[in-house]
């Protein structure tokens, strides 16, 4: 499990995020978004700003726009085995087929129309009102109205929850 911890909402503390990944389902998807989160692998690091619609950064780029993952600069859809079919989920973002990289989103309603298009491989299961208090920060043009970082991220494992 990857906990994240979200600070500077309006200068305040924001609380923690808590989500269940789906290894078994898309080990390779899994494991690049864990080994970002743990700094194991990749560039990552504490501090990053979030962009628009609950879009964590880029682990590289830190803009919203893309960057490399731990198998390089992209690497190939898993499966689409699961689907959008809630709020809450945890999926990959990219920009067309076979483009995964370092940047991920948390959808806030159900989403099917993703479906096909981009990896769900978590869902979140502590945090969802934060979830909320995120997104209520976003704008149209996709800059967020105050500054919303992850001030930390790693690995919880099962017995810690």
């Amino acid at each position: 499990m990857e906990k994240i911890t979200h600070k500077d909402i309006e200068g305040q503390e924001g609380g923690r995020i808590v989500m269940g990944l789906f290894g078994s389902v898309v080990p390779k998807t899994v494991d690049n978004f864990r080994a970002l989160c743990t700094g194991e692998k990749g560039t990552g690091q504490s501090g990053k700003p979030l962009h628009y619609k609950v879009r964590t950064p880029t682990h590289t780029q830190f803009n919203g726009r893309g960057g490399e993952s731990i198998y390089g600069d992209k690497f190939e859809d898993e499966n689409f085995s699961l689907k959008h079919e809630a709020p809450l989920y945890l999926s990959m973002a990219n920009a067309g087929p076979n483009t995964n990289g370092s940047q991920f989103f948390i959808t806030t309603v159900k989403t099917s129309w993703l479906d096909g298009r981009h990896v769900v491989f978590g869902k979140v299961l502590e945090g969802g009102d934060l979830v909320k208090k995120i997104e209520a920060q976003g704008t149209n043009g996709g800059t967020p109205k105050t500054k919303v970082s992850i001030a930390d991220s790693g690995e919880l494992k099962m017995d810690e929850l």
